[in-house]
């Protein structure tokens, strides 16, 4: 017999059915009555300290579990705040919802008291945006919401939920659990993708994007290896091969190695698996030339209006990633393979070369190593360790010199949001509490979302944070000092004392300032995390001039003068 429940019961009620274990959110009194049926039910609500970091925390949750992440925020400040994690979301492909307290259906369009109109607010940067004027229609419109985060290319979707909504008291049954749906490779493009490889000479395999899991990033490596293809992975998404794998040849995206840009420009077929091939992977549209590159190209991708978006492929394949690389570790190896071993050695090698410690240290003679830095981190830390880090230059440390053990020991931006690493990995430690988590955070990062080390301490998310503290907004003081050299202007920072601030939160903190006092204090932070399942932060000061593995802002600045005579 069915029973009579509140709006706010229907949702709480929904999101059980879907398997919704955690909602991380702000409170707001627009939708109160979700709280009160949160407070009997088996959902745990992290309560953040802004809504951009619970909309973050909410995209960590669906990288790392490929289930929607769960976000509640009260209406408008609150919307607005979160619409940062919204947009990342949007751009990584990661499932998503968001709900939103909203204005009463008897106040609606009288711009009342932090009213928005969310269809228009959002509807650019999510899959769908709606809003449950009558609670009948809640488990209807929670089912579509969860169906439409996770099918075909994820990503996030809004729901609006009027206060006199969440009050209404309806007789009405609950939906099934949702199921995510993919297309998948007929056979005649898996014939067709067979023949193209068969003839290539220089073939490169690509991998990016989401709706993966451990099974197929393992189907892809054995793929790989029967067919001596070198894999390379797309920006931010590192973690699709294990990175000590002897055909990773290296990541595709900022600062990307000239070796691997010109092996991909060289390359006679690409066999790109997952990745939209945006901007920041295709060296603006450069490494590979829109709309028709010069290689043969084989784009697979979840959304079929993704592919000849920008480029027109030789073979365009709508498949999801589980489907697709199912289909290819059963593909018989081919027997033009044997011709392919000699590149995959000699493009990992440049890997090698590539990752090297940079001259940049012993010409500069700096106090504190970086890259020593990284190699200290590899030999202390599991090789599961997740390494989070949201956008700005020192996140290249992690990028070009981390070796990522696999799938999901990555969580970045490919949307290049500020603020998202300290979120991020409070979330995977709330998520994965076993597994060591280390933040990478610049310092003018750091300071967009810092707030929510108070959250890692409120539910012991033993989290490790390494601020880079060099004093400034470093990559636009970078193309500052390349396009109007000597003219520094709003980049400067001046910064707290991170590792006190730290203490304050209830975290431990330490300053490193030389190369040999780092590893004791990873080793310290690291025994703290685990003894006391509390965050540990290090603060990194070091010279600003230090700007890339490759250059100091003093060469950028001669340089940029030398070419303005």
């Amino acid at each position: 017999m069915l029973k009579s429940r509140s709006g706010g019961q229907l949702i709480v009620d929904a999101l059980q059915i879907h398997g919704v274990d955690t909602i991380f959110g702000v409170p707001g009194e627009s939708y109160l009555p979700v709280l009160d049926a949160l407070h009997d039910s088996s959902i745990r609500f992290i309560i953040n300290r802004q809504e951009g970091g619970a909309a973050f925390m909410a995209d960590a949750y669906g990288k790392m579990t490929g289930k929607p992440g769960i976000c509640f925020v009260t209406r408008g400040p609150g919307a607005t705040n979160a619409s940062i994690g919204v947009h990342t979301a949007y751009q990584d492909s990661t499932p998503m919802i968001l709900f939103i307290g909203q204005v009463g259906n008897d106040f609606v369009e009288r711009e009342a008291f932090q009213e928005i109109d969310y269809r228009r607010m959002f509807g650019q940067m999510a899959k769908w945006v709606a809003q449950i004027d009558r609670a009948d229609r809640v488990p209807e419109y929670i089912a579509r919401a969860f169906q439409v985060a996770t099918s075909g290319r994820p990503g996030p979707v809004v729901l609006a939920l009027p206060e006199d909504m969440l009050a209404q008291v309806a007789t009405v049954a609950d939906t099934r659990r949702y199921t995510p749906v993919q297309a998948s490779a007929s056979p005649q493009q898996l014939a067709q993708l067979r023949n193209m490889l068969t003839v290539s000479q220089r073939p490169l395999v690509l991998l990016g994007g989401t709706g993966w899991d451990a099974a197929s990033c393992q189907h892809i490596s054995e793929f790989a290896v029967s067919n001596h293809l070198p894999v390379a992975c797309t920006f931010r998404f590192q973690d699709l091969m294990d990175n000590g794998h002897p055909h990773y040849i290296g990541d595709v995206g900022i600062g990307i190695n000239p070796k691997l840009a010109q092996r991909i420009r060289d390359a006679d077929l690409i066999l790109a698996i997952g990745p939209r091939l945006g901007e920041m992977t295709t060296g603006g549209y450069t490494v590979l030339e829109a709309p028709v590159p010069r290689q043969k190209l084989i784009h697979i991708h979840s959304d079929a209006l993704e592919l000849g978006r920008v480029y027109q492929a030789d073979l365009m394949i709508n498949s999801g990633m589980k489907e697709i690389a199912e289909a290819l570790a059963e593909m018989a190896a081919l027997d033009a393979a044997s011709k392919w071993r000699a590149s995959v050695g000699e493009a990992r090698a440049d890997l090698q070369a590539w990752q090297t410690e940079p001259a940049i240290f012993a010409s500069e003679n700096a106090p504190l190593n970086l890259w020593q830095v990284v190699q200290d981190l590899m030999q202390q830390a599991p090789v599961d360790t997740i390494i989070t880090n949201g956008a700005g230059n020192y996140a290249t440390w992690a990028h070009r010199y981390f070796r990522y053990g696999g799938f999901r020991t990555q969580l970045a931006p490919t949307s290049g949001a500020m603020g998202y690493s300290v979120p991020a990995g409070v979330a995977a430690k709330i998520i994965d509490p076993q597994r060591t988590v280390v933040t990478f955070a610049g310092d003018g990062e750091y300071l967009m979302n810092g707030q929510e080390l108070a959250t890692a301490v409120q539910y012991k998310a033993g989290v490790i944070i390494i601020v880079f503290n060099n004093g400034m907004y470093g990559t636009i003081r970078m193309h500052q000092e390349k396009e109007f050299p000597a003219r520094v202007s709003g980049t400067e920072l001046h910064n707290p004392d991170f590792a006190a601030l730290a203490r304050a939160f209830g975290a431990s903190g330490e300053v490193v300032n030389t190369t040999a006092e780092f590893a004791p204090a990873l080793e310290r932070a690291l025994t703290h995390s685990r003894q006391h399942s509390l965050p540990a932060l290090i603060e990194l000061r070091y010279d600003g001039n230090l700007i890339t593995p490759g250059a100091t802002l003093a060469n950028m600045r001669k340089a940029a003068q030398e070419v303005g005579k």
